[in-house]
């Protein structure tokens, strides 16, 4: 069994995912890097090849599926389940490495930043990072670190294209195990950019609300997307 797998879901992602896999090299002789992908059409799969990755297909764009058959086809001891857009410092491994040899129950997420410098993201980083730590409600952009026995003790990611990590992080039987690491993933600005984001944020929000609510994910989901 490697140490880790990362496991990364994919739609069109030709743009970012060499970004993403430059700062995972380092990690080629500790574990594996799985790429999920759901029906790209530029040249996220050919990307994922050259870089050693290994990929799987998901027959539908469902980013719960997508993670879980990561997991599924994972031998890592540990799994890591990042978004495509994002970006990792130089010395991640290592200084995630002496977390990885403590208390396997433990589950742990990256401090939230915005990879741009405009003063506003900064004000959204401090909200973002005050409601994962306090409240225990990170998001699948922040990055998840999970040893593999408390994934599938959980059930894992449920088969649902949309909140597939407020769902999982709403059934972990212990919220307190939750940990945010005192150094930080950098994330994309690309969905904040062509909005106001408190708006965005108001609209996140919402889509949240609605859902918690008993609303059809198809229709918040049509919702969410129909902009893209």
């Amino acid at each position: 069994m490697s140490k880790i797998s990362i496991i990364i879901p994919t739609i069109n992602e030709a743009s970012n995912l060499p970004l993403l896999l430059s700062d995972l090299s380092s990690i080629q002789k500790e574990g594996e890097i799985i790429i999920v992908d759901s029906g790209s059409e530029d040249k996220t799969i050919d990307i994922a090849n050259i870089y050693g990755a290994k990929v799987f297909i998901s027959k539908e764009r469902n980013r719960g599926l997508q993670l879980d058959i990561g997991a599924k086809n994972s031998t890592g001891e540990w799994l890591i389940f990042l978004h495509a857009d994002t970006r990792l410092t130089h010395d991640w491994f290592k200084k995630i490495n002496s977390f990885l040899e403590g208390n396997k129950n433990i589950i742990y997420y990256f401090e939230f930043k915005i990879n741009h410098k405009k003063i506003i993201y900064r004000f959204l980083e401090i909200l973002v990072n005050i409601r994962s730590k306090f409240f225990k409600q990170p998001y699948g952009d922040q990055g998840l670190i999970i040893h593999r026995t408390i994934y599938f003790k959980n059930n894992g990611f449920r088969n649902i294209p949309l909140m597939e990590d407020v769902d999982f992080l709403m059934r972990l039987n212990k919220k307190k195990d939750l940990k945010q690491l005192n150094f930080p993933i950098f994330i994309s600005s690309r969905k904040w950019e062509r909005t106001n984001i408190f708006l965005q944020a108001i609209k996140n929000w919402h889509f949240r609300r609605r859902w918690l609510k008993g609303e059809s994910l198809k229709s918040i989901y049509s919702d969410y997307y129909k902009n893209d």
